[in-house]
């Protein structure tokens, strides 16, 4: 079976999974499977790997991270469109910025956590980055569903290898 094959089958099998995971045993936390989704995608652009998982995750965290940040100043400083804009703007530049730490590096990765984040809040009015409970807070519920996104990833990467390995089918492209 060749790469592509062997990426279908598994992580459309773990994707199944986590779908059930994320809908089913796990629904009460609200955790949002298109996160989980979004970071399994950036951890193959990351490059696979233990790179690319600390990559994609380091990345994705402090993406939502500084989301949290833009959130919480928008609230407090208001300003309608502009603040917003202005609120935005200095937290993308801070992001960016930290691509000068080798961890940070893969600036889209920042941008997916970010944006995940900040879908969450504008499309679940009412939610609260200082709440401790994963359902209301976007930024803890985001990051453990990039985390579980992350680790679905990573396994998925072992299996495929695990099953190039064992048709004597090249394991890399």
């Amino acid at each position: 079976m060749n790469l592509v094959a062997r990426l279908a089958l598994v992580i459309s099998l773990l994707g199944a999974l986590a779908t059930w995971l994320f809908l089913g045993p796990l629904a009460g936390l609200g955790l949002q499977i298109w996160a989980a989704f979004i970071q399994w995608g950036c951890f193959y652009h990351c490059g696979g790997g233990v790179s690319g998982f600390k990559a994609a995750l380091a990345g994705g965290v402090w993406g939502a991270i500084m989301a949290a940040v833009a959130l919480a100043l928008i609230a407090k400083v208001g300003g309608g469109p502009v603040g917003a804009a202005i609120c935005v703007g200095m937290t993308v530049a801070i992001f960016i910025l930290g691509a000068n730490i080798s961890l940070l590096a893969v600036i889209p990765a920042a941008v997916y956590g970010y944006s995940a984040v900040a879908a969450l809040a504008l499309l679940k009015p009412g939610e609260d980055i200082f709440s401790v409970e994963i359902v209301s807070n976007p930024v803890i519920n985001i990051v453990l569903s990039m985390i579980i996104g992350s680790l679905f990833a990573f396994m998925s990467e072992k299996i495929v290898e695990m099953l190039g390995t064992q048709s004597g089918a090249p394991v890399k492209n």
